[in-house]
């Protein structure tokens, strides 16, 4: 059973004033060495002022900052586990993974102080710690985050018996009747993901990278964050996505900004900023984009600025790499992700649990080291969520349509949740939104099933346009009879100003359906 390591404080012992981390926004700037302690201080403080013991859970509700990576490997120095909460949720949503997830504890952001006393009292946690950002002191009598680290010693070393099989972090992901599930993250899958990653992307000690995913989801803290503090590399991290921000700042060479990873979204709204033109930005080693399907014609606008983007594809259960394109691929197959990373396998699979034939549809399954041990307190997920081959290989169901080429390259087709059929045919959204995208008046767009009464479902478009463009509905659906099936058509259109999406930038397919059909869906996106 292999030993888990605390990362940061061998950097801190190796290279203690190497820069580890800045924050942005309050402009702070520690070395390994100062990481390392605060990291430590806070650990004591949590272990010998609120009680935690390994094994324990405790919640952290705050936006991007330096102190979530603080808290991150005060947990791992405790042997405790890291549950991040998405601020975005509503006070029930958040006292049912709190409850769920039998938290301990909560570190909270001043900009979130109005909730704890209703976190607390639904949950019965007495022990809490406020994070003052940019100088905000709610009216609150609870122990704040600087005056706690300053209250202690640095005294609390890694447990050794902490391994590769101990949980690190539960992570909540939406579940398919409406109720959260909680991911099981160990330190083994954070470790393999730093090395699946790496390779393809380029990390390295002299690496930096500009974060602008939120923390409480997985691409947040693991590309490449975590990564980057395993090769003892430079992280900094935004409180939010900002699009004129993030170009003034990974175009500037004072701060040599090397990596960039973003979704879809992301990449959307940061070409459509009036300075993206003009801004240079050839200092960038590595671009890399998961979380949804990247629009090939968004791929084409970057290429032709001598940018080239490797699509990638992971889960939270999968820690998450599971793909990133290679290069030499990225512009070849701009709608593929490539072929499965160097310790982690993949096939794509029929009803029976057998290989399908190139070109044909099936569901991606994943298995390696990277793989999460299943999900908290819920044995019926776990049953329906893997799979173990006449081989003893233990698969994960990604819930994925997939197919696979004459090269053995991977396609992602859609989430099965999001296709519908119509006369009988079935209708991956992804396909369509791809040529839609093709036109330069959409901005965006996103396509939905809705009922049909002859053909049982069709498509409907929900558009963004570009601006100061006009495009009609004719002109649409006209375009996508000259390069879809005729039952692929979406038979009508509706414009919008914005698109919903999620935390990790996926257009938010339930809400659509809801707006635009009436129906409340018992799927969650």
């Amino acid at each position: 059973m292999t030993l888990a390591s605390d990362w940061i404080a061998f950097h801190a012992d190796r290279t203690p004033d190497k820069v580890a981390l800045i924050d942005q926004a309050s402009k702070r700037r520690y070395t390994y060495a100062q990481f390392n302690d605060r990291a430590a201080r806070l650990a004591s403080y949590l272990q010998d002022n609120q009680g935690i013991k390994p094994g324990d859970h405790i919640a952290i509700l705050a936006k991007n900052c330096s102190e979530y990576f603080e808290f991150e490997f005060a947990c791992i120095k405790l042997g405790a586990v890291m549950l991040p909460l998405n601020w975005r949720l509503a006070v029930p949503e958040l006292l049912f993974i709190l409850n769920d997830a039998e938290a301990k504890a909560i570190v909270y952001d001043s900009e979130f102080a109005d909730n704890i006393p209703a976190l607390m009292e639904g949950t019965g946690i007495s022990n809490v710690l406020r994070i003052d950002y940019n100088g905000a002191t709610p009216a609150d009598n609870n122990p704040e985050y600087e005056m706690a680290l300053s209250s202690t010693d640095e005294h609390v070393i890694m447990s050794p018996q902490t391994t590769h099989d101990t949980p690190m972090t539960i992570m909540y992901t939406a579940g398919t009747t409406g109720r959260p599930k909680g991911v099981i993250i160990t330190h083994g899958m954070t470790f393999w993901n730093a090395i699946n990653i790496s390779t393809p992307s380029y990390l390295s000690g002299h690496s930096v990278q500009y974060s602008v995913l939120p923390l409480f989801h997985t691409g947040g803290l693991n590309l490449y964050c975590n990564p980057l503090f395993h090769h003892g590399g430079t992280v900094i991290v935004a409180r939010e996505y900002d699009p004129g921000l993030t170009l003034e700042t990974i175009s500037d060479p004072d701060i040599g900004v090397t990596h960039f990873f973003g979704v879809p979204a992301i990449y959307l709204f940061l070409s459509q900023h009036e300075k993206f033109a003009e801004t240079e930005l050839s200092n960038i080693v590595s671009w890399g984009c998961g979380g949804a399907p990247m629009p090939a014609a968004l791929l084409a606008q970057y290429a032709r600025r001598g940018i080239i983007i490797q699509l990638g594809f992971g889960m939270t259960e999968t820690s998450p790499t599971t793909f990133l394109i290679a290069k030499r691929r990225a512009l070849v197959k701009p709608t593929s992700v490539g072929k499965p990373l160097l310790h982690t396998r993949v096939r794509v699979v029929n009803d029976d649990f057998q290989d399908v034939a190139v070109g044909e549809t099936g569901e991606v399954v994943i298995s390696g080291p990277n793989i999460t041990p299943g999900y908290w307190k819920r044995p019926d997920a776990n049953e329906k969520s893997f799979t173990v081959d006449e081989h003893g290989n233990r698969w994960l169901h990604s819930g994925d349509a997939g197919m696979v080429d004459d090269d053995g390259c991977i396609y992602i087709v859609d989430r099965y949740k999001d296709m519908y059929i119509s006369g009988g045919e079935n209708v991956y959204p992804a396909e369509v939104e791809q040529v839609i995208f093709q036109l330069d008046a959409v901005a965006d767009v996103g396509v939905i099933g809705v009922p049909h009464e002859k053909w049982g479902e069709c498509g409907k478009a929900i558009v963004v346009k570009a601006k100061d463009t006009d495009i009609t509905e004719v002109a649409i659906i006209d375009y996508c009879k000259g390069h879809l099936a005729k039952f692929k058509v979406p038979m009508s259109v509706e414009f919008v100003d914005e698109l919903p999406r999620n935390a990790a930038g996926k257009i938010l397919k339930r809400t659509l359906r809801e707006q635009f059909t009436g129906e409340i869906s018992k799927i969650s996106d």
